[in-house]
């Protein structure tokens, strides 16, 4: 019966040696390192980042709730930089509740786009966009997006418009497309489209860049969206990268081919605008964690055991 109680502790002792103090080990970690640190992923840096900036999209396609963007960013704020209410949708929102979101999006570290709406309220006259705009300081919107996808504003509007987005304290992000009548919905049956040249897409960027604008958005219809690969503009891409830089530009990549294909152009340091649900398979990619093929090319992929687990194999 003693043999038996010694055997019984030294087995316990064993268990204590073998998976307890791994344990132990655990808790004494800072608490908010990573799950499998030792495994090496591309070094993110922290917050805020004036590259590789991520701007994510929020209600307008699919509903995003306040109760669903806290839960989304309690677990994945460090890699998102940016939150885009798309096509006007705080429009829908008591005035509260819009300014609970940023409020949130704020504590998160995450800086808060209008969206494109000012095409939308230039409708209903400069009076109304310049009351917009005090409305957006007063909200404390951080970022103004300046577009003309649906509306046919002359270049000196746009101009404008980023001035006086400047003046108010926010910053102007004019966004600029190939395509005449783009955004959101243009797919469908009965918009007509029209491409513009690339000496006006060019001439466009450089009017804004000279007003102040730090960085500005490409449309991706024309360039990528609902067009196979094969026809992807790239040879736009490319040529606005040489001519402005890539940290320039913010790209609508909201698509995994995309948005991969930008990475891989690129690099990690590429400032994109993806939709809400990717920013785990994006950020995977982005950081070498999964996906990518590279990440096993030239590698040695083989597993031998440590001398001192030998035996128990």
């Amino acid at each position: 019966m003693i043999g038996a109680t010694v055997g019984k502790l030294v087995d316990s002792r064993v268990l204590v040696d073998s998976v307890t103090l791994p344990i132990v080990r655990l808790r004494k970690m800072n608490a908010q390192s990573k799950t499998f640190d030792f495994v090496k992923l591309v070094e993110l840096s922290p917050k805020p980042r004036d590259k590789g900036v991520i701007e994510i999209r929020g209600p307008y396609y699919s509903s995003v709730s306040y109760g669903y963007l806290k839960d989304l960013l309690d677990d994945w704020s460090e890699y998102v930089d940016g939150y885009k209410f798309a096509g006007g949708s705080m429009r829908l929102l008591p005035r509260e509740t819009t300014r609970k979101i940023i409020s949130l999006c704020h504590d998160n570290g995450v800086y808060v786009s209008t969206g494109g709406f000012v095409e939308r309220v230039v409708v209903e006259g400069s009076d109304i966009v310049d009351k917009y705009l005090e409305e957006c300081k007063a909200l404390e919107f951080d970022m103004v997006e300046v577009s003309s996808g649906f509306a046919p504003m002359k270049l000196e509007d746009k101009v404008a418009i980023v001035r006086r987005v400047q003046k108010l304290g926010m910053k102007a992000k004019p966004e600029v497309s190939m395509m005449i009548g783009a955004g959101g919905g243009t797919h469908v049956i009965g918009y007509k489209t029209k491409m513009r040249t690339f000496q006006d897409v060019a001439k466009e960027t450089q009017a804004h860049l000279d007003v102040g604008a730090k960085i500005l958005m490409l449309e991706s219809e024309g360039i990528t969206e609902d067009l196979p690969a094969s026809k992807w503009r790239k040879d736009v891409v490319k040529k606005l990268v040489d001519m402005f830089g890539y940290e320039t530009w913010m790209f609508e990549a909201s698509d995994p081919p995309v948005f991969k294909w930008y990475l891989k152009s690129f690099g990690k340091d590429v400032n994109l605008f993806i939709d809400h649900s990717q920013i785990v398979e994006f950020t995977a990619w982005k950081l070498g964690l999964w996906g990518d093929r590279d990440i096993w090319e030239g590698k040695k992929v083989s597993y031998v055991p440590r001398v001192g687990l030998q035996a128990c194999l």
